[in-house]
């Protein structure tokens, strides 16, 4: 404790410099905009609408899984207009309006859309912006409609958010808390914390960031108050020490990020994640102290040849992923995601928030591979579900818009040819995706619905016939 006091002493004293050097810069920048008429500063604001249509649509007749609490319609409808759910309930229950197209769901099941609560889309292009670029399109083909890039290293992903938002570009909508916050920022007063992270509230247009081991106790304390006072919801992960885990919970971290490579865990430990509500997304692709689950679906999954993989993905990208694993192979004991996986199952029933991140391994397709391996640990197919769903949206404070089916939500859902209630490796035997109320066959990614729309050729389709 003593030793803690003495940080504080420490970083109190650095931060009455701070301060003063702080206040020392403003009066040189307010005496060169007094004696240089040359210097100015002010506010661009460039505004496009967001993408949306007026048409409505009612699937009808399908298998609902709503994830509200448990309600499933086994014969139920959904009504969307624009890109917002109005109605769900009993199939011929709801007030549908005329001219309303109607399109017949019998024998598939409807989800809300995938949420990946630790996305990384590491392919984009940084500096020079792609208009058409394929891994946002091919997270959403595989029924991912929105994730959260828990650090870009660059702002280039707002401008992607851009684009999708207002219909430039087909894909999942990608949130994003931007740069990291690292212990290079060398934080020493909470008032420099709270104006940094001010600019990323008020230039990025972000609620969400993502902290990496940003200093000491008491700089990550800074931290958390400057967030909640600005509304913003920080995320860390305590590299591979457990220790550090339960203290960013114990201060207030929204989120933890990566597996607590110990098990099992005792009550005390799954009580502090339940009680807290903090969202814990054990990325188990890149598990902490073991193999990777990734490699482990490699082994068993012929991805390289997956058409849909190959349409929605570079194939040299693809190749460098799955024709040759530069971890090499592991037993089958070696292999331990699954304990790891019984310990969120824990949480989760404990009250707790688990949440799906694929961590960009694998565009698409490995979101599922990190679910199904959640699913290990012992979840039945409604809880593994609740957790790629409306769990998914708690931890990326997106409830009030995404992770069920029900009215003023966006219109985010997945129509699939059999229910994972029934076997949650079904999550990935999709028929339509529909993203922001319009309908993409999943196959072509083409839009089916309010227009008929051809997705933009790739580069890599003339390697290919077929495509």
């Amino acid at each position: 404790m003593a030793e803690a006091d003495g940080d504080a002493d420490e970083a109190t004293e650095e931060g009455d410099e701070a301060k003063v050097e702080d206040q020392e810069l403003e009066k040189i920048i307010e005496a060169m905009e007094e004696t240089n008429e040359n210097v100015e500063s002010f506010k661009v604001t460039i505004e496009m609408p967001r993408d949306n249509h007026d048409r409505t649509v009612l699937l009808s007749g399908g298998r609902v899984i709503t994830m509200n609490g448990d309600e499933v319609f086994e014969n139920g409808d959904v009504l969307v207009t624009g890109n917002k759910i109005v109605a769900v309930g009993e199939a011929g229950s709801l007030d549908v309006p005329d001219g309303a197209q109607v399109m017949d769901m019998s024998g598939k099941t409807i989800v809300p859309g995938y949420i990946d609560t630790h996305a990384h889309w590491f392919d984009i292009k940084r500096g020079i912006i792609d208009p058409n670029h394929w891994s946002f399109t091919a997270t959403l083909a595989y029924g991912v409609t929105a994730g959260l890039d828990v650090q870009t290293a660059t702002n280039d992903m707002f401008v992607y958010q851009d684009l999708i938002e207002t219909g430039q570009l087909v894909g999942s909508r990608p949130y994003s808390t931007g740069p990291g916050i690292f212990p290079t920022n060398s934080f020493s007063s909470k008032e420099q914390v709270y104006n940094f992270l001010k600019r990323y509230k008020d230039h990025y247009r972000t609620r969400n960031l993502k902290a990496y081991l940003s200093g000491n106790r008491q700089q990550r304390q800074w931290l958390v108050e400057s967030a909640f006072e600005l509304g913003m919801m920080p995320t860390t992960e305590g590299g591979l020490d457990m220790k550090l885990d339960m203290t960013h919970i114990l201060d207030g971290m929204t989120g933890s990020e990566h597996s607590i490579s110990v098990f099992p865990l005792y009550k005390d430990v799954v009580e502090l994640f339940a009680q807290s509500q903090t969202g814990y997304t054990p990325t188990l692709l890149v598990t902490y102290g073991g193999p990777w689950m990734e490699n482990y679906w490699y082994e068993r999954e012929n991805a390289h040849d997956n058409a849909k993989l190959r349409r929605y993905m570079p194939h040299s990208v693809l190749d460098s992923k799955a024709l040759r694993r530069a971890a090499g192979w592991f037993a089958e004991e070696e292999y331990f995601s699954d304990e790891i996986a019984a310990q969120t199952t824990k949480i989760l029933r404990a009250g707790g928030l688990i949440g799906v991140g694929a961590h960009g391994q694998l565009q698409g397709l490995g979101y599922h591979w990190e679910l199904w391996t959640i699913a290990m640990g012992g979840m039945t197919g409604m809880e593994a579900l609740r957790t790629a769903t409306i769990n998914g949206a708690k931890i990326i404070g997106r409830a009030t818009e995404l992770g069920s089916l029900e009215p003023g939500k966006y219109a985010d859902l997945v129509i699939l040819n059999s229910s994972p209630l029934d076997n949650i490796r079904n999550t990935a035997d999709i028929q339509f995706v529909m993203s922001n109320g319009r309908i993409y066959d999943d196959e072509t990614m083409d839009q089916v619905w309010p227009v008929q729309n051809s997705l933009p050729d790739y580069w890599w389709w003339d390697d290919e016939p077929n495509q």
